[in-house]
């Protein structure tokens, strides 16, 4: 089996959408993370959920853990959203990580090897000319390897 195969079509998301859009995005999709595309439809980077959630969480937050104590509960719940102006670019600074891309002809453990090198939930799959033809969620993929068989090669 091939990430051809297994590989369906996300919502995907650029570098000059609003955070709160990617979150949206995330959420609403049920994805454990986003592929932010170019223009051209190249993957440009690929985000675990976890990494989505760092960039909405204010890095004042971040470094000093103690000062989410200090907000109350009607304003934590809603956080997220005086990033209103911010895109998931500015989020992300000037470092860009390299996204997380296999070719469509990538085998399962091909798959399963990248993922858990680069802990990432989400892969993009990308077609001979490195433009997007799917992703491949975690889910799908351990759904694929429990159902294959030695024999069904």
């Amino acid at each position: 089996m091939q990430a051809r195969d297994i590989a369906v079509q996300v919502p995907t998301v650029t570098l000059g959408d609003p955070i709160a859009h990617a979150i949206q995005v995330m959420a609403l999709g049920r994805l454990p993370g986003l592929i932010v595309i170019d223009a051209e439809q190249r993957p440009r980077v690929v985000l675990p959920g976890t990494q989505v959630l760092r960039l909405a969480v204010p890095a004042a937050y971040q470094e000093d853990p103690a000062l989410s104590r200090a907000v109350d509960e009607a304003h934590a719940d809603v956080f997220w959203h005086e990033l209103r102006d911010r895109t998931v670019g500015d989020c992300l600074g000037t470092h860009i990580p390299r996204p997380v891309i296999v070719k469509a002809s990538a085998t399962l453990l091909e798959l399963a090897t990248v993922m858990a090198r680069l802990r990432c939930p989400v892969v993009a799959v990308v077609d001979e000319a490195g433009l997007l033809a799917g992703a491949i969620t975690l889910d799908r993929l351990l759904s694929a390897l429990a159902l294959a068989r030695p024999d069904d090669t």
